[in-house]
């Protein structure tokens, strides 16, 4: 009897572990990816005081809390208005650096914080991947600007009306060698040689200045002659290298209608500073600076574990490698790896129901070994109170 006393307790002990587990599950219903628990338990069964297997013969020794495995299935993803929040669809976890030691994750809030690195929180810094497919830290301090560019192609496009005498594109923006911007306007007139499809085509800077000129011709179909499709222009500035531009005029067509020419295209940049840094929709650390340029430096580490079940759970979303075997990192993608989602964070994926269904089995659970400790005290008391009778 007072072997069930223990068998009862034990199993008092490990529904009240299995509560504990059920209990911080439905407290982190709403920590971002937070990942459940399967609740197990494990038969005791005893021979010659040894624990053993199961089998003929044996004492049945009580119950125990079984392995704690973690419900690795996708929480739901949730958009918000941090460019650097991530969170991994699919397979694999975030790398985090912090000093010598290696954190994993599969979701964060992230920024840029003051000595330039991206980081969470708790001062873990993201990791990219390197030349040599290395998880390094990533530093925005060496990318602060971004260098002008002086322009060299412009390309138009559209129509100059075929009825027309006259067709003018301005305010082209074009950069020189510091990043100084300047205004250029290309003017359409038709030639008077006497061909109507023959136009003379003028480049000025805002001076009025002319910086090229040329006699653009079209084809019958109305499709420029290949042969005077790109005109040259340069100009002369003041303490820059000067400007040598080509200008395309392959997309230009001579057709009845109005006149449609613009410029499509130009190249060349002034001075940039960083305005802003995110992740692109394949997984690069994408930076953004003031004069529209972007530029992608590395693709964010995402580690794969063969076994994820042997990961430590650490505070605040976190896991650990106690194995001392390193993952293999991969980008977003790559090597069967999930996709990285940028302005997202995942959810918990703790399911309510499940958990109180657990919760009921467990509490009733609870009451029949209490019963069964209870019936035993009282079998026990029975025995003592049987001295002296008969």
């Amino acid at each position: 009897m007072l072997g069930a006393i223990y068998t009862g307790l034990s199993g008092m002990n490990a529904y009240s572990d299995g509560l504990m587990m059920i209990s911080n599950d439905v407290a982190n219903l709403n920590s971002p990816g937070y990942k459940g628990n399967f609740l197990s338990f494990n038969s005791l069964f005893s021979r010659g005081g040894a624990f053993l297997g199961s089998g003929g013969g044996q004492t049945g020794y009580g119950v125990s809390m079984g392995s704690s495995f973690i419900d690795f299935s996708q929480g739901q993803l949730q958009q918000t208005s941090n460019p650097l929040d991530l969170a991994v669809q699919g397979n694999g976890f975030l790398t985090l650096l912090n000093g010598s030691n290696t954190f994993y994750a599969r979701t964060g809030s992230f920024a840029v914080d003051k000595d330039g690195y991206i980081s969470d929180a708790q001062g873990n810094h993201l990791a990219i991947l390197n030349a040599d497919d290395e998880t390094v830290p990533f530093n925005i301090n060496a990318f602060k600007t971004s260098d002008p560019s002086a322009t060299t192609s412009i390309t138009l496009s559209g129509n100059l009306a075929d009825d027309g005498t006259t067709g003018t594109v301005s305010d082209i923006k074009v950069f020189d060698s510091r990043g100084t911007e300047h205004d250029w306007t290309v003017s359409f007139a038709k030639s008077d040689d006497g061909n109507p499809n023959d136009w003379t085509a003028t480049v000025t800077d805002s001076d009025g200045t002319q910086v090229g000129t040329g006699t653009v011709s079209f084809l019958p179909d109305g499709s420029i002659d290949p042969s005077t499709s790109t005109l040259s222009c340069s100009e002369t500035v003041t303490g820059a290298n000067d400007l040598s531009v080509n200008l395309d005029l392959s997309a230009v067509t001579s057709l009845s209608g109005d006149n449609t020419v613009a410029a499509s295209s130009v190249d060349g940049n002034a001075m940039g500073v960083l305005n802003g840094v995110g992740v692109t929709a394949d997984g690069q650390v994408e930076l953004s600076y003031s004069n529209g340029k972007t530029q992608n430096e590395g693709f964010v580490a995402m580690a794969n574990f063969q076994d994820p079940q042997q990961l430590e759970r650490l505070s605040g979303g976190l896991y650990r490698d106690p194995t001392g075997q390193p993952p293999r990192y991969f980008a977003s993608g790559a090597g069967g790896m999930g996709t990285l989602e940028s302005g997202q964070l995942e959810a918990s994926n703790v399911n309510l129901s499940s958990e109180f269904g657990e919760l009921i089995l467990i509490e009733r659970g609870f009451q029949a070994c209490s019963q069964v400790v209870s019936i035993s005290n009282e079998m026990i008391q029975t025995l003592f109170g049987m001295r002296g009778q008969g």
